[in-house]
């Protein structure tokens, strides 16, 4: 089995840790202290996320062999995620 890097690996670590460090620094608790009971919900939240992004690594790399196309295609659609966020925000 062949370890391949791929954009949503990144994501994947990148919700990790922030689930992580949510669940350990509690940094909503600094801001206010009404919502220190929902630091453990917002790094569920995350967690969440990390596995749908794994998820969705698994399923390109099932559609997508070659690893030029599979950087290209993971790229778009954090590109595309990340603009729909913006649009809806």
């Amino acid at each position: 089995m062949k370890i391949r890097i791929t954009p949503l690996n990144f994501a994947t670590a990148f919700f990790l840790v922030l689930a992580l460090i949510t669940w350990l620094f509690k940094p909503a608790s600094i801001i206010d202290n009404q919502p220190q009971q929902l630091t453990g919900a917002i790094a569920l939240v995350f967690l969440v996320y990390a596995v749908g992004s794994a998820f969705l690594d698994m399923i390109f790399r099932n559609f997508f062999k070659d690893l030029k196309t599979l950087w290209l295609i993971e790229g778009s659609f954090i590109a595309l995620t990340v603009v729909i966020y913006l649009l809806v925000k």
